[in-house]
């Protein structure tokens, strides 16, 4: 089986990325694609983040009628900060009969160079990139590098969190469950 990894903070997940996810299950040979959430990204502030359990129940609402897709905690137990290439070893020793591929968005991708063993997840996974306006991917860094044009929209975490914050209406921008389970545990207040 060849399963996508789509690595993220989902502080909360929204709309865009069921989207691009999608897009991408729709547009290439994957069979599944995991939403791996990541429990702390070092580069974002640890006092904006959700507990990383419950954007994981976020996750798990917000796909729930897809089997193609599945929340995954995989680096919830992995040593901290997780990198893209340990949490890959570790998981093709878990499950050697699987094929993965990492997915993301052209930002990522021409940071690429800046990864821990970036050489080697070139060398050894496919990589799917959406590309994101204002980041055109000029050159493919490896020849297992696809690159998709998906439908994007202009949504953020950090929006969706401000206008919460704000008592505004998120209605459209993240799935209608997850609207109520935050409202219902008072998250990003």
């Amino acid at each position: 089986m060849n399963i996508g990894l789509y690595f993220g903070s989902f502080n909360p997940i929204h709309t865009g990325h069921l989207i691009i996810a999608n897009h991408i299950i729709e547009n290439t040979d994957l069979d599944k694609i995991w939403f791996v959430v990541s429990p702390h990204n070092p580069l974002k502030p640890a006092s904006t983040l959700l507990n990383e359990y419950n954007r994981l129940h976020l996750v798990e609402l917000a796909i729930k009628d897809n089997p193609k897709f599945r929340a995954s905690n995989i680096e919830f137990t992995l040593p901290r900060p997780s990198f893209t290439i340990d949490t890959l070893t570790y998981l093709q020793e878990k499950f050697p009969h699987e094929r993965f591929s990492v997915i993301m968005g052209s930002d990522s991708y021409q940071n690429l160079p800046r990864w821990k063993n970036y050489e080697q997840l070139l060398k050894q996974y496919q990589i799917i990139v959406y590309q994101r306006p204002q980041y055109p991917v000029a050159e493919k860094l490896s020849e297992h590098t696809l690159v998709l044009e998906a439908p994007l929209i202009e949504i953020s975490s950090t929006f969706i969190r401000q206008q919460i914050k704000s008592e505004k209406s998120i209605q459209y921008l993240v799935p209608g469950a997850v609207i109520e389970y935050i409202k219902e545990n008072r998250y990003y207040l």
